[in-house]
C-alpha cells in the first residue's frame, strides 16, 4: 500500500524583515491564516494523523486544520541561540563566517548546529515510520522540511545536514512537500 507524508510549511511569523529567528515563538498574521487556511486544507487528506512542531507558528495552523495534533519538538526549526531575534547586520561578521566556514558543525549563537537538528529529525521520521503505516500531515518549518526529505531519501543525519547546509532552501510560507512512501 502507497502512503503519502504531507509536509506543510507554516504561514509567514509576524517578524520584522532581517531578523534572525529560528525557535523563537511566533504568532502568524491571523488575517493571513485565514485568508490561506482554505487553499492548504484544500491540498491535504483529512481524517490522517497530524504532527506538529510545539511553536506557536505551527501549532496555530496545525490546530485549524481539525482533528487531534501530536506536538513534537523534534520538528522545531533550528535553534540559533543568543542570535534570536537580533538583526542579521547585528551579528558580528567573524560569527557569520565562522558559521560560514562549518555551517553543518557549528552552532550559531551557541544554539544548536544542523547536524544536531539532523540527528533530532531523523529520530522523528524513524518513530514516524515506525508507527505510522497510511498518510500523515506534517506542519513544521523550512529547515525541517529540508531535513525530512532528505531523511526519506535515505540520507544519514551527517549527509542530511551537509546537504541542508549546500543550499539555500525555495520553500513557501504555507506551501506543501508531498513525499511517496512505499
Amino acid at each position: 500500500m502507497s502512503a503519502r507524508l504531507y509536509l506543510v510549511r507554516h504561514f509567514a511569523p509576524t517578524v520584522a524583515e532581517g531578523i534572525c529567528y529560528g525557535q523563537t515563538d511566533l504568532a502568524v498574521n491571523r488575517i493571513e491564516h485565514d485568508d490561506k487556511l482554505p487553499r492548504l486544507r484544500a491540498q491535504l487528506p483529512s481524517g490522517v494523523p497530524l504532527f506538529s512542531s510545539p511553536l506557536r507558528r505551527c501549532a496555530q495552523l496545525a490546530g485549524s486544520l481539525g482533528g487531534a495534533v501530536c506536538f513534537d519538538a523534534r520538528l522545531s526549526e533550528l535553534n540559533f541561540g543568543a542570535w534570536e531575534m537580533r538583526r542579521w547586520e547585528d551579528i558580528a561578521r567573524a560569527d557569520i563566517d565562522a558559521w560560514a566556514f562549518d555551517v553543518v558543525h557549528y552552532r550559531p549563537g551557541g544554539g544548536e548546529s544542523v547536524h544536531d537538528m539532523a540527528l533530532r529529525v531523523a529520530s522523528f521520521y524513524s518513530e514516524l515510520r515506525a508507527k505510522v503505516r497510511g498518510d500523515a500531515v506534517v506542519v513544521c518549518h523550512a529547515g525541517t522540511i529540508r531535513l525530512l526529505a532528505a531523511c526519506h531519501r535515505g540520507l544519514a543525519p551527517l549527509e542530511m545536514a551537509t546537504e541542508a547546509a549546500a543550499r539555500a532552501h525555495r520553500i513557501g510560507y504555507g506551501e506543501v512537500v508531498v513525499l511517496d512512501c512505499v
